[in-house]
Formats: C-alpha cells, sequence, structure tokens
C-alpha cells in the first residue's frame, strides 16, 4: 500500500503526482470532445444541436454514476488511509456492481421513452429531433460501459493510483477520436454513418475501455484480489454507505442536468443555433472544468486518505495548494475564452456566421466566471474527502436553481439570449465563492476540535 499512500512526504508532490494522470485524462478527453464536435460541425449546425439535445441526457447519467464513483473515491480512500484492505475490497465489490445495475435500469427507460424525452424540448424541426433520438438510443445501449468505467477510475484514484485509470481511459479516448472522422463521414470501408457513426464510434470506445480495466484489474491489481462481483451478493452496510456519501453529489448532479434540460427549452426559443452554439462553448469551456474537476478528485483522495489517518495539518496545506493550482487553470482559461473566442469557435463551425457570433458571445461571457468556478470543483473535491457531500450539493442545488427565474427575467430584457448567458455565469460565480468559504469554516470548526480534544486528554 505504501506506492499509493498519501499521508506522507511532500505534500506538493503527491498532490501533483496524483493529479497530472487525472487532468491528462480530463485533457484527452477534451481533445476528443472537440474533435467530436468539430467532425460533427462539418455535417452541419443541425447535427451538433441534435447531440447537443440528446447530449443532455447523457448528462444526467453521469448524475446517476455519481453515486457509486464518490462512494468508490471516497471509501477506498478512507479505507487505504485505515490500512484496511479487506473493506476496500468489499466497497469495490459493491461500488461496481451498484454502477451495472442502474445503467441497465436508466438505459432502458431512455430507449423505451425516447419520442417523449427528445420531444420535451419543442425543437420544431423534424431532422434534428430524428437524429438526436437515433444518438440517444444508441448511445443508451452501451451505458453499462459508461457507467462503469467511470467507478473503476474511482476505485484506483482513490487507492492513489490514477497513472493507470489514465493509461486505460487515453487508450478509449485516441481510439474514439480515430473512429470518429471515419465513422461520421464514411472515410475507408465504413459507411457515411453522420450522428450515428460518433455515437456507435463512442460505444466502441468506451466497450473497449471496460475490457481493458477487467483485464488489468484481475492481473496487476492487489485491490481486486478475490472479488467477483457476480457471485457475491450486494452488502447492505456497503450500499447504506455508498449512498450517504454519493447521494447528495447525484442529486445536485441531477437537478444540475434537469435545470440544463430546462435551460435548454429557454434557448430553443431562438432555434436550433444557439443550442447548437451553447453545446460547442460547453466543449471549450470544458478546458478548464475538466481539468479542475481532476484536481479535485486528486484532492478528494488526498483528504480522504489523510483525514483517515487523522493528519488536519496535511488537509489544511493540500487544500491551500490544491486552490493555487486550479487558480491558475482558472485564469488561463478566463483569458482563452475571452480574448480566443472568435478563433476558436471558428474551429467547429467555420461557415455559420450567426452560430459564430452567438458562440462568441456566450464564451467571453461565460470566461469571467472560471476562477471562481475551479475553485468551486475543488471545495467540492475537498468536502468528499471529508465525507461530507452534502453542503456541495446544497450549494449546487440553490445556485442552479436560481438559473431558471434569472434566465427567464434577463432574456426577457434588453439583453435577449445575452442575458441567459449572463444567468450561467453569476450563478457560477456565487457558487465558487459560497463553497470556497463554506469548506474553509468546516475545515477551522474540525481541527478546533481535534485541537481541544488534545486538550483535554493531555
Amino acid at each position: 500500500m505504501e506506492k499509493g499512500r498519501l499521508t506522507e512526504g511532500s505534500i506538493t508532490g503527491k498532490l501533483v503526482r496524483l493529479a497530472l494522470p487525472i487532468m491528462a485524462t480530463s485533457f484527452v478527453q477534451v481533445a476528443y470532445n472537440m474533435t467530436d464536435m468539430i467532425w460533427m460541425g462539418r455535417v452541419g449546425t443541425k447535427a451538433v444541436a441534435a447531440s447537443g439535445t440528446a447530449g443532455l441526457f447523457i448528462w444526467f447519467a453521469s448524475a446517476l454514476f455519481m453515486i457509486p464513483k464518490i462512494g468508490a473515491e471516497v471509501t477506498i480512500a478512507q479505507a487505504y488511509g485505515r490500512e484496511d484492505m479487506e473493506s476496500a475490497r468489499k466497497f469495490a465489490s459493491n461500488n461496481l456492481k451498484l454502477s451495472m445495475v442502474i445503467a441497465l435500469i436508466y438505459g432502458f427507460l431512455l430507449i423505451v421513452f425516447r419520442h417523449q424525452i427528445i420531444g420535451f424540448f419543442n425543437l420544431r424541426d423534424q431532422e434534428v429531433v430524428s437524429m438526436a433520438i437515433d444518438y440517444l438510443v444508441i448511445i443508451s445501449l452501451g451505458f453499462i460501459f459508461y457507467f462503469i468505467n467511470p467507478v473503476f477510475s474511482g476505485i484506483f484514484n482513490g487507492s492513489g493510483n490514477s497513472a493507470t485509470p489514465f493509461k486505460i481511459n487515453s487508450v478509449g479516448l485516441i481510439t474514439n477520436m480515430i473512429l470518429d472522422p471515419l465513422m461520421i463521414m464514411g472515410i475507408g470501408p465504413f459507411p457515411e454513418m453522420g450522428i450515428r457513426g460518433a455515437a456507435i464510434a463512442t460505444v466502441i470506445a468506451q466497450a473497449l475501455v471496460t475490457t481493458i480495466f477487467v483485464l488489468t484489474s484481475r492481473k496487476k491489481s492487489n485491490l481486486f484480489k478475490d472479488i467477483n462481483i457476480f457471485k457475491t451478493p450486494f452488502d447492505k452496510d456497503c450500499i447504506r454507505t455508498i449512498f450517504k456519501l454519493g447521494l447528495p453529489a447525484s442529486i445536485q448532479q441531477g437537478i444540475f442536468a434537469g435545470i440544463g434540460m430546462i435551460i435548454a427549452r429557454i434557448i430553443a426559443q431562438w432555434g436550433p443555433i444557439p443550442v447548437a452554439a451553447q453545446k460547442v462553448g460547453n466543449q471549450i469551456e470544458s478546458i478548464s472544468w475538466m481539468t479542475a474537476g481532476g484536481f479535485s478528485t486528486a484532492i478528494s483522495a488526498f483528504v480522504g486518505q489523510n483525514y483517515g489517518a487523522g493528519k488536519l495539518d496535511r488537509i489544511r496545506e493540500g487544500y491551500k495548494k490544491g486552490l493555487q493550482i486550479v487558480g491558475t487553470i482558472g485564469v488561463f482559461a478566463t483569458i482563452l475564452l475571452v480574448f480566443g473566442a472568435n478563433p476558436l469557435f471558428k474551429i467547429f463551425i467555420p461557415d455559420d456566421l450567426e452560430a459564430l457570433k452567438v458562440g462568441v458571445r456566450y464564451l467571453r461571457i461565460l470566461g469571467l466566471s472560471e476562477i471562481l468556478m475551479c475553485f468551486e470543483i475543488a471545495s467540492r473535491g475537498a468536502f468528499n474527502g471529508l465525507g461530507r457531500t452534502i453542503p456541495p450539493s446544497i450549494v449546487g442545488i440553490v445556485f442552479n436553481a436560481l438559473r431558471i427565474p434569472m434566465a427567464l427575467i434577463l432574456s426577457s430584457t434588453s439583453l435577449g439570449l445575452d442575458g441567459i448567458w449572463w444567468t450561467i455565469t453569476i450563478s457560477s460565480m456565487l457558487k465558487g465563492l459560497v463553497l470556497t468559504i463554506w469548506y474553509i469554516i468546516v475545515l477551522n470548526k474540525i481541527t478546533s476540535k481535534e485541537t481541544n480534544s488534545d486538550i483535554v486528554m493531555e
């Protein structure tokens, strides 16, 4: 267990070594998403709008796998901090089984109710609706891979081994990047499949990642020794703990996705172009939030292991250094989005001047929130490491819910569509500010209690 221990040695060194592979995975994911969007943009703005609409339900899927993913990261990290391998193996098995069950149920529901689900957005363009339904059904058929891979990553990350999921996920992402143009545009032996090709490429790549995770866990990891998820029954205590840790974050993400769907419906009043512009803008912005999210996972594992070991000073110093690093990421993202909006957006949809105008405005307004957004993501990881997943959920739910009335009010003024972009920016800034202050208060209280306890014992 020494290799994955984060409770000793240089704090910055441990954090960076753990974070770099996770962040690198995020960069590869960003590269894939952007490549996917570039090829989709060559098909047309309608294809981008269709994948963006169906993608909202893939976003909601991330809320569901958040339960076993967060459960895996926190329970494995804290078990490693206590040097309790039996508990770590038990939680690993239950998290994997739970992710498979949730994936099968959610995928089935999306396929059965696909027409009603896409119909919710009232897109008013039958071609976009048809493409969105095709994309949604194909992705849903491969949800078991989409759900189980983040949980495998969470298990390895929680154990302090972030290099393995980086390597495995990179293989899948590169595979996806290669297959995308071949299947979308019909290059070589593949027929031209358009948006269907993008969905099929994604499922194939996800299935490959799952296969490699399974083979790796059987051959190389002591953590998976003697684990058979198909023969081992669910453990009620483990499942209760997993839901206690992961459900608040899942509810937050689910409400966030639901709010995103409502905002998308409001945006759709201006037609498919703003829907496509937001989809492209989100992919560009993901440079910051996926990178910060990777570092958030590292902070969660670092805090979890040190909290399990009772080393509060390392937690405080690690959080401080974490904020410095994600703050730098936020500054870079702000400069990129504000000053590079036009050339960035042209990469994805070069021939639609109206989409370009809308997208540039979106990116420049969104860019103002990047630093505080990165602070929010880092603080969320720190809270998760403590096993306190409710505060980030409260902050996320409250300020994300405010987006609906704010969007309706601001978009009805002279701001028009820009009012929706300002709504997203303002709420992101408030989330980062409030959650960072809240975590500092909680950490001070924990430290104070520990100090008082030591004084009483003496």
